[in-house]
């Protein structure tokens, strides 16, 4: 399948400076593009991920970016799946790509999710994200919701809330040592249990923030190949799945199905299993839906004795999260898929931050992330070149 030929993102962070999503997008993709050895006039297509059009103040973002990029002509099209709508995007290259559509394909992954609105805007419209009659307009939160799912899957699964602890300690500690996170924190155990309580067991710090920023990777056919870039990285399976937005309607509202449907999807297509993975990045918008996610991708099934044990910390058997995830890294909407398969791509290639990347070889890495309450979900594997 498609090769990830260029790989780059902008720092995470509440932008202040005046800075626009335009200049962020500009930014990432250059930088991509200079590391996948191409010209603009090799691209054929560009795709964005932009979650809301509220964010950005922009209908139709992509033909936008498309001017502001040097690629009038192109073939353009906007990606939106909620949390979803980065890796979506990076599956709707993929796809191009297989097509035969296309031999060069930007994607772009943008959000001003902290600088445009204030918070409790953002709040509100993220309520209307989930099922607006039944959820957002009764005034019913992402974090009660995401709480709800969370409860009934600690009680069936016997998890302590010190697994939540243990999940915001170790990914904004990893974001220390990424200089584009937005919350490198080095937290105390204690600090964590004694944050305040927004909607029980999530505490503040069991949150991420809102963030601004971009990336970017470049999908290339593998006929089409740079001759530097002849070892990049390939995604080699992708694999999606649906689930009802309300919580009530599911059979069981702490299992992330949908989840599960797209992993089954994805290694289907790669010819790989989850014991077969080497490092993931998992979607963390909650401490608590990582632990949900670890479950239903296959990674854990022992979840607290694995946290116990380190088993995803930087020298783990299974590394989670090295970026920090959402709750370190930072989460502007449109960005996060994508900057997480630009994250696999470099850590597979052995360029990622030095402090970050693995010593041993990496084989196959995993990029997962859902929209609403893993009511959309997108997972994509990735692999090395030459890995059977």
């Amino acid at each position: 399948m498609a090769a990830v030929t260029g790989s780059a993102q902008t720092r995470f962070s509440r932008r202040t400076d005046g800075s626009s999503f335009r200049d962020w997008a500009s930014e990432a993709f250059e930088a991509a593009l200079l590391m996948a050895t191409l010209d603009r006039a090799d691209v054929d297509t560009l795709i964005v991920a932009s979650e809301s059009d509220f964010f950005t103040l922009q209908l139709n973002p992509a033909a936008i970016l498309a001017g502001d990029l040097g690629l009038v002509g192109v073939a353009t099209m906007r990606v939106e799946g909620g949390g979803a709508s980065g890796q979506l995007a990076v599956h709707a290259a993929a796809q191009a790509i297989a097509s035969g559509q296309a031999r060069h394909v930007a994607v772009i992954g943008v959000d001003p999710s902290a600088s445009q609105l204030p918070a409790a805007t953002i709040k509100l419209l993220y309520g209307y994200s989930f099922d607006a009659w039944t959820d957002g307009m009764t005034g019913t939160s992402a974090t009660a919701l995401y709480a709800l799912s969370y409860q009934a899957f600690a009680a069936r699964i016997g998890l302590p809330d010190k697994c939540l602890d243990q999940i915001a300690l170790q990914n904004r500690a990893n974001a220390m040592l990424n200089p584009n996170a937005h919350l490198p924190r080095q937290h105390k155990m204690a600090e964590i249990a004694d944050s305040p309580l927004i909607a029980s067991p999530y505490r503040r710090l069991h949150c991420s923030p809102l963030s601004d920023g971009a990336a970017a990777i470049i999908l290339s056919h593998p006929d089409a190949l740079p001759g530097a870039r002849g070892s990049a990285p390939r995604i080699t399976g992708i694999g999606a799945a649906s689930d009802h937005a309300q919580l009530g309607a599911r059979q069981d509202t702490g299992t992330f199905t949908a989840k599960r449907k797209a992993m089954q999807r994805a290694c289907q297509q790669a010819g790989i299993g989850p014991a077969d993975i080497d490092v993931a990045e998992v979607y963390d918008a909650y401490a608590g839906a990582q632990l949900q996610a670890l479950n239903v991708l296959g990674l854990s099934e022992t979840l607290q004795a694995d946290l116990d044990a380190q088993h995803f910390a930087p020298e783990g058997r299974l590394p989670i999260n090295l970026s920090g995830g959402l709750l370190g890294q930072g989460a502007p909407v449109g960005a996060t898929g994508v900057a997480q398969t630009a994250t696999c791509a470099l850590l597979l290639e052995g360029r990622y931050h030095p402090e970050l990347q693995p010593k041993r070889p990496l084989r196959h890495a995993l990029a997962d992330t859902h929209g609403g309450v893993c009511t959309t979900a997108a997972v994509t594997l990735l692999s090395q070149a030459d890995a059977k």
